[in-house]
């Protein structure tokens, strides 16, 4: 029984419409409060837009979009210090509230309506596991100066404490602080 509840929750997900890439970018802009330049929402639209473009099949078509995506990705990881490459996995909504020493590793995955603040680093622990990365649910929120390393999975609607470290897993709900970090409140269902 449990699993034909489950595939009726994948068939729901296929028939969700999907957003092409102006309309996530209309989103993410109405969650950054409408305001274009908040320099986390010119980062998460170029990572859209580098999405967006390495998915173009043709080389030749690609290549001078490639280009572009470059240049802003650099000029946004060089001008705001946020450091978010098109092969992290960005839910919808995601708010990188404000600018300063964001470090994103390329496999994260960061679910829909989450918050990233300033000084966050999203890393590997080990240098022999360089795929190892951390996978953010829905609604997390991470506080200012927080580190999260390795392989290591945060629940749906957890909040990670300004400067924790984080090396396990967070359940969903509860609340994480310290370092390294420890539980303090977990989800009380």
């Amino acid at each position: 029984m449990s699993a034909s509840i489950e595939l009726e929750g994948d068939i729901n997900q296929k028939q969700l419409p999907q957003l092409n890439v102006w309309q996530q970018i209309q989103e993410d802009w109405i969650a950054h409060g409408r305001d274009w330049t908040k320099p986390g929402f010119r980062a998460v639209a170029s990572h859209r837009l580098g999405v967006w473009i390495m998915g173009i099949k043709s080389k030749i078509l690609r290549a001078p979009f490639s280009l572009l995506y470059k240049m802003l990705y650099r000029k946004i990881r060089n001008t705001y210090g946020i450091e978010l490459p098109y092969t992290v996995k960005l839910g919808r909504r995601v708010i990188i509230e404000h600018q300063g020493a964001i470090i994103i590793h390329g496999y994260c995955s960061i679910g829909d309506d989450s918050i990233i603040r300033q000084g966050v680093t999203l890393g590997n622990r080990y240098l022999e596991r360089p795929f190892d990365a951390p996978q953010l649910s829905k609604r997390v929120n991470v506080g200012a100066g927080a580190k999260i390393f390795g392989n290591v999975t945060v629940g749906e609607g957890a909040n990670i404490g300004a400067n924790a470290v984080v090396l396990e897993d967070v359940p969903a709900g509860a609340t994480a602080v310290g370092i390294p970090a420890r539980i303090v409140k977990a989800n009380k269902n």
